[in-house]
Formats: structure tokens, sequence, C-alpha cells
């Protein structure tokens, strides 16, 4: 009985100390030696992938304090190495665009892999902090001239990101303060807004252009576009949908359910205050 009381404990660091390893070379904390950067980050990956899973153990192990500081050093260090990468870019004068494709969307596969394994272990807000902190950057960098007419796979794997981070925010699953929900909507609406069409018309202009906003992506960004507005102090709600209005003509994504709820709240709220200061004025009348 004694002998098993005792095996539990050791397993169980057994099992944490596995998992904190493979997420140290998943998210590239630790550096592997070559010939196995990619095939070793990739096989960490699975690994946690599988563990997050299948341990019976693992919610009492990320649940432990530095198991969650592994993890959000992992977190930081993939999204601002993803900026330090794309902002090298700018001052390349012999850009390869291929290959350096290569290696940016390398980094995208692991922002990826990032949103679909933080919310098993109730970490996404990190995610979100640091995606908002640097957004404003990325986009700076992305929308350069210089990039105009190229690399449009990351364009279109930066929405799908943003839309994971908008969809944990807008519902509720991450919490985070009314000005960074500001932020996040005023930094990435504009640019959905934009490369829609931009990308509905090359494909028309040319018929193998692979590269789209498909239904579901559309769908779920336009969904957490308007839960997210619902969710702001009414002038801020204001100004994103003014900003809208005066651009209706693009067509997506279409705000038209949160204009209206906003509008019915308005008058709501108008049509109380009224009443209140109308039920204030005969109190002192009578009095």
């Amino acid at each position: 009985m004694s002998r098993t009381m005792r095996s539990k404990p050791v397993n169980l660091t057994a099992t944490k100390d596995i998992f904190v390893s493979a997420v140290r070379f998943a998210v590239s904390i630790e550096v592997p030696c070559l010939p196995f950067g990619d095939e070793l980050r990739i096989s960490a990956q699975e690994q946690v992938d599988f563990m997050l899973v299948e341990d019976e153990d693992i919610t009492i192990i990320v649940a432990d304090d530095e198991v969650k500081s592994v993890v959000r050093m992992g977190v930081y260090n993939i999204i601002h190495s993803f900026e330090t990468d794309l902002s090298s870019l700018l001052f390349n004068p012999t850009l390869e665009f291929e290959a350096v494709d290569n290696t940016i969307m390398r980094r995208v596969s692991d922002l990826e892999w990032m949103c679909n394994v933080l919310p098993k272990m109730d970490l996404m807000k990190n995610f979100v902090s640091n995606w908002v902190a640097v957004s404003s950057k990325i986009l700076l960098i992305i929308e350069d001239k210089k990039f105009d007419h190229v690399m449009w796979g990351l364009k279109v794997k930066l929405i799908e990101v943003t839309c994971k981070v908008l969809e944990a925010v807008s519902y509720g699953s991450v919490i985070v303060p009314a000005p960074s929900r500001v932020q996040l909507l005023k930094t990435w609406f504009p640019y959905v807004r934009k490369m829609k069409p931009l990308l509905d018309s090359k494909a028309v202009e040319e018929t193998s252009f692979a590269y789209k906003m498909d239904e579901d992506l559309c769908q779920a960004i336009e969904g957490a576009i308007v839960s997210l507005v619902l969710t702001l102090p009414s002038n801020d709600q204001a100004d994103i949908l003014a900003d809208w209005i005066g651009s209706r003509e693009v067509g997506y994504p279409d705000l038209s359910e949160a204009f209206e709820v906003w509008s019915y709240r308005s008058k709501s709220a108008k049509r109380r205050l009224v009443e209140g200061l109308h039920g204030h004025s005969d109190e002192a009348i009578s009095s």
C-alpha cells in the first residue's frame, strides 16, 4: 500500500518533466541541435497535443506554477519571434520571397498551434494580451508597399490567427479590459475589411490564385466582430459603427445586427434618461 502511494508523486513528477520539456522544444525555448530543428519542434508539439488529450494527470500538471510559467514564456517567445522575423524583412535588400515566406509560415504554424492548445490549459489570455500588444506593429510591416503583391498566404493566415483571438474575446472565454477590446477591434477590423474584397478580386483575375477567406472563416470573423462590438462602451460602438457606415460599399463584415442593437439600446437609454429627468422635475414642482 505504501509503495503504491509513493509511486504516484514520482509518476506525476516524471510526467510533468516530460510535458515541460516538450513545451520548451515546441515553442523554441530550447533550440534543438541540427539536423533535428523543425522535426523535433513538430514532434514536441504533437507530444504536447497527445498529453493534453490522453494523460489523466494533465489537469494537475497544467495547473502547476512552473508549467504555467514555461507556457507563458513560450507564448511570448513565439509571438515576438514572429514579429522580429517579420520586421527583418523590411531591411533585407536581397529579399527572396519564396525562401522567406517558408520561414515566416513556419512561425505562423506555431501561432496556430498555440491558439489550439492554450484554451485546453486555460492560458489563452496570455496569447490574446501579447497579440494585442504587437498587432499594430505586425500590420505596419505587412501593409508596407514592399509587400503589396506578395505573401498572400501570410496575409490570410494572419486573419485566421486573429479570428481565434477575436472569438476568444468576443464570446467571453478570455476577459480583457474594454480599452484592449477597442484596440483589438480598431486594429484588425479595417484590415479584414480591406483584405476580403482584395482577395476576392485577385481570385477573379487569376484563376490559379489559391489564397482566400473561405466561407467558414468569413462567417466566424463577422460573428466575432459583431459580438465584440456589442461588448464595447456605447461611445466606442458609435465610433466603429459610424466608420462602418461611411465605408458601407465594401459590404464585409456586415455590422447591421450590431447597429440595430446599438440603436435600440441608445433609444432605450435616452428614453429612460428623459423619463428620469421628467420624474425629477415633477417631484421638484410638487415639493
